[in-house]
């Protein structure tokens, strides 16, 4: 009797062992569900996710890099003479400002093409009456969107001081609504017709948030000077002597007058290179100091 139940109780606990071998060998080969490990994956993603309502750091330069470049400070200002300055030392000297007048009429745009391919900034400052259908609505549209700053040179291209206030305000006012009307924005500086401006005329740009600004010389609306390559000679040496003009009148911060007009379409690019090599860069008006 002894021995039968010796027997069965080793024979029982061999049978226990042998199952707590199975059950421990299970455990070690099992494997996790399919999905659990992308579950995983994701939620070390998430965990590694900027918080929301977060920007990283680098992101956040890059906001602050491109609202810079979008705004940059004024490193210019206009003096008695029309002339432009640095505000401080270290800031370029050898400029010039381009200007195109009376656009667009009929060669703004390739002008505007011809800078861009040059990338000489410029501002081209336009009549109301030439914004007088859809085509020359495109056209207006088509120089700002190539980058260029549209000025305000009046509705009628008028001479202002033969004007009532009245008049006046609404020669200004009017085309910048215009302008705003077509391109989205209103213009920030503003030229008389002739460079004829009036105290009133003044007062209203100034309201309108608008630099006045007139120029320090130009020469293609004197008959001598429609010509291109005399026109270039011009520009490029700041002498006009056909016209009385027998000295340069080129000097660092030089705001140089042209207009939409055939002969200075032409001469335009070796204008800006002549200037160039002359030692002088093309001034970008939005670093001008506004009022």
């Amino acid at each position: 009797m002894n021995r039968f139940f010796i027997s069965f109780l080793i024979i029982g606990l061999v049978f226990l062992t042998a199952c707590a071998d199975d059950s421990g060998t299970a455990s070690k080969g099992k494997t996790k569900p399919a999905n659990t490990e992308k579950r995983e994956e994701k939620s070390d993603e998430r965990s590694e996710e900027i918080p929301e309502g977060k920007v990283s750091e680098e992101a956040s330069d890059d906001v602050e890099t491109d609202e810079s470049e979008a705004k940059p400070e004024a490193q210019y200002i206009l003096t008695e003479n029309w002339s432009l300055v640095p505000i401080e030392e270290g800031i370029e000297e050898n400029v010039v400002l381009l200007t195109i007048d009376d656009a667009p009429d009929k060669h703004a745009v390739d002008m505007a093409k011809t800078l861009n391919e040059l990338d000489a900034p410029a501002i081209f400052f336009v009549n109301g009456h030439f914004l007088d259908s859809p085509e020359e609505e495109e056209m207006l549209k088509e120089i700002h969107d190539l980058g260029f700053e549209i000025g305000n040179h009046t509705y009628n291209h008028v001479v202002l001081p033969e004007l009532t206030e009245e008049e006046q305000k609404q020669e200004i006012v009017s085309l910048s609504d215009r302008i705003e009307e077509i391109i989205g924005e209103r213009p920030v500086f503003f030229r008389a017709p002739h460079g004829a401006n009036t105290d009133y005329s003044k007062e209203v740009a100034q309201e309108e948030g608008m630099t006045v600004i007139n120029w320090s010389y130009g020469y293609d609306y004197f008959k001598p000077y429609m010509e291109a390559e005399k026109l270039i000679e011009a520009m490029v040496s700041g002498e006009g002597p056909e016209v009385g003009v027998d000295y340069s009148l080129l000097n660092p911060g030089a705001n140089l007058l042209m207009h939409d007009r055939p002969w200075t379409a032409e001469a335009l690019p070796d204008i800006v290179n002549g200037l160039r090599d002359k030692g002088f860069e093309m001034l970008d008006p939005i670093l001008i100091k506004s009022p």
